[in-house]
């Protein structure tokens, strides 16, 4: 029989610790959370003190049951959940349930599960954290009393169901903010002209850059005829200044949590929860050859960009055998987290950055294997070389007309060798990657023709999941273990909805967020948000009282409360009416918005709860049974299927053009290759197609 119980959050994190602990050891899962305010009353007496009233979560009795029995013959029982909040949180309510002296060293923290991580942590236990336990007992609190005390009232005002959350409905008002300025946004006409021309030794092209030197803007086409007029007959450019410069671009820190999900969802195209789920499971243990399970990741929650000395120096060591001295900075790289950073974590990183992704491939998952491998890149990137570029900007002047032409050269690869950072948004690589002829100063070129384009000033892009969650960590909304639920949460109440994989409010979202910036201004304003968070942060600390916070912010609350019971008028929400008719029982259908998007629903709900998918025809007919291919929207992906579902399951991953391939009548399709847009036969495996330049290859 075991002398100690070991307890923990999951069974996989149970395995992979039992592992390195031995025989003297049994390691049980709590299976997260064991107790929780109830979920059909407030459970915080609001006159004294904020106290909470905690219950058994649902479910858990057999759990708790469980541990009671082992925990009274064992002689010792460690708490072992994660090292944050809610982990503290977690040990001390299992202390509670199972009569643990919280004072006493009961608790053990490691932020890998690694063999001597593990063992390190059992040879120094301590008492309970009660600053990060308050920590977190204030967030919870604070969280439901906006909950319970506003959501009645969008019930009564707006429509039954709503919700209103403290971090939540500041993330919707981002996501509405937005849309608002997209929606006033005034576009302006600018134009580019750019010059071919002919050197010595080659070709270039340069844009128009202003006169005498000085950049001016062309902003309508008045001024390109002035500018054509004078530069179209002149047959020559003369080169005033060729300026050449070397540029570093240094590697981005390790992973934190938010930078980690901006770049999941940037290259892997993984919602933020998929990257905390995936992320969890590495992190927790899998099995791994003749190793058995293994933890690959550290703790996956975390703002700090500290790296133990030991990692890296294994890092240091493989780059050096790897890629080559030149590619090793003389000292380790040292990153500066932000200031309410806990540097008691460390970044994400491999907890061996020995186990190459290549190594484990055959062992992982796909999504596992992705995101362990962009996790790699990133951390073995962080600690090489800048990327140095020979960058030259050329000016050259045709009647006192200035025009530029810029390119780059990469000189040494750097951290690059092994890791480049995505971009929200796109971004014209081959401006900065641009080769240019050898070119002299004084050197006069030969003109081949101007021409000139038509531009507009482009609104903000609405958010992408990357973009908001980074606008949440910049503006302090949130914390690591909160970005993913809270995105997840404000899909799932209908406040907004992804289109392309950006945000956009619905209509619902839209009202909400004005009826609480008029009436809440507090509860919604994001330098609150964030003002809160830092004092949770003080709290964990020990610089701040959790209750003077929470009658502060419960005082203001019922302040506001008050007054809107009694201004606030009924908000009617139209339903937009479709003109499909329910099957079911004659009703017209009316549109509503679901977390992937417009549905059709019918308004007998709930007499009727018949729902139907929109459905958008592309103008290319079903090679199986030749019924009309539909647009549909799956969990991850739009996909393109036969209308004849489901006596026919023909379907399409990407987008048909209209076009039929000539070869085998299947529909050409579009599909990225490397980056760009190609035009294949959908067929593709039985045969190539390819559409290059309007000619099928």
């Amino acid at each position: 029989m075991a002398d100690y119980l070991v307890i923990v959050e999951s069974p996989a994190k149970a395995k992979t610790i039992g592992k390195y602990l031995g025989k003297r050891y049994s390691v049980k899962a709590s299976m997260g959370h064991v107790r929780d305010l109830p979920k059909s009353q407030m459970g915080v007496d609001v006159e004294h003190g904020f106290a909470p009233h905690y219950i058994t979560i649902r479910g858990k009795g057999e759990v708790i049951k469980s541990l009671r029995d082992a925990s009274k013959k064992a002689k010792k029982v460690f708490l072992a959940a994660d090292p944050d909040r809610e982990g503290e949180a977690i040990a001390w309510h299992l202390s509670t349930l199972l009569d643990v002296d919280p004072n006493q060293a009961c608790r053990v923290v490691f932020h890998e599960i690694t063999k001597d991580a593990v063992k390190a942590a059992f040879e120094q236990p301590r008492p309970l954290n009660f600053d990060l336990i308050r920590a977190q007992q204030t967030r919870r609190i604070l969280d439901r009393l906006v909950g319970y005390r506003l959501s009645p009232l969008l019930w009564k005002k707006v429509k039954k169901g709503l919700s209103a959350g403290r971090v939540q409905s500041v993330a919707v008002r981002l996501v509405v903010d937005r849309e608002r300025e997209i929606r006033a946004f005034q576009a302006e006409e600018y134009w580019t002209v750019d010059a071919s021309l002919s050197a010595t030794r080659g070709k270039l092209k340069a844009r128009f850059y202003g006169y005498d030197d000085k950049k001016t803007p062309l902003l309508n086409q008045m001024a390109v005829t002035e500018l054509l007029t004078r530069v179209g007959g002149d047959t020559s450019f003369m080169i005033e200044r060729i300026k050449r410069s070397e540029r570093h671009r240094n590697p981005s820190p390790p992973f934190i949590t938010s930078s980690m999900q901006q770049e999941a969802a940037r290259k892997l195209t993984f919602r933020a929860y998929r990257t905390m789920a995936v992320a969890q499971q590495l992190y927790e243990g899998l099995e791994v050859g003749g190793e058995g399970s293994v933890g690959l990741i550290t703790y996956m929650r975390t703002d700090s960009v500290r790296v133990a000395d030991s990692a890296q120096q294994e890092v240091r060591e493989m780059i050096a055998q790897k890629f080559g001295q030149s590619f090793l900075p003389d000292h380790p790289k040292q990153y500066t987290s932000k200031g309410n950073a806990q540097d008691a974590h460390e970044a994400i990183r491999p907890t061996s950055v020995l186990r190459t992704p290549e190594d484990l491939k055959p062992f992982l998952s796909k999504d596992q294997y992705r995101l362990y491998k962009l996790i790699w890149e990133r951390f073995v990137a962080s600690q090489m070389m800048p990327a140095a570029l020979d960058t030259t900007v050329v000016d050259l002047s045709c009647q006192e007309a200035w025009f530029r032409a810029t390119g780059s050269v990469m000189k040494f690869l750097g951290y690059t060798a092994v890791y480049t950072e995505g971009q929200d948004d796109a971004v014209d690589v081959d401006e900065e990657n641009r080769l240019l002829p050898p070119l002299e100063e004084g050197e006069a070129l030969q003109n081949l023709g101007l021409f000139s384009e038509q531009h507009f000033t482009q609104p903000p892009p609405r958010y992408s999941e990357s973009s908001l969650v980074k606008s949440m960590e910049e503006l302090g909304i949130g914390r690591p273990s909160t970005y993913a639920p809270t995105i997840e949460t404000i899909l799932k109440r209908g406040y907004v909805v992804l289109s392309q994989r950006r945000f956009v409010p619905t209509e619902l979202g839209d009202i909400v967020v004005g009826l609480l910036v008029s009436n809440f201004h507090q509860v919604i304003d994001v330098d609150f948000t964030a003002h809160l968070e830092e004092q949770l942060d003080k709290v964990e600390d020990g610089e701040a009282d959790g209750e003077k916070i929470l009658t502060a912010f419960y005082d203001s609350l019922e302040q506001d409360l008050l007054k809107a019971e009694s201004t606030l008028e009924h908000v009617q929400i139209k339903e937009e009416v479709s003109d499909v008719q329910c099957e079911k029982c004659g009703r017209m259908m009316v549109y509503k918005h679901g977390r992937y998007g417009k549905f059709l629903a019918c308004p007998g709900f709930p007499e009727c709860r018949n729902t139907k998918p929109i459905v958008k025809e592309v103008g290319v007919n079903c090679p199986i049974c030749n019924k009309p291919l539909v647009e549909r929207k799956g969990k991850r992906k739009t996909f393109y299927g036969c209308s004849g579902y489901p006596e026919c399951d023909y379907v399409l991953w990407n987008r048909p053009t209209g076009a039929m391939c000539p070869i085998c009548q299947h529909p050409m399709v579009e599909k990225k290759v490397k980056g760009k847009i190609e035009v294949v036969c959908s067929n593709e495996k039985a045969h190539a197609t390819v559409l290059t330049g309007g000619a099928l290859t």
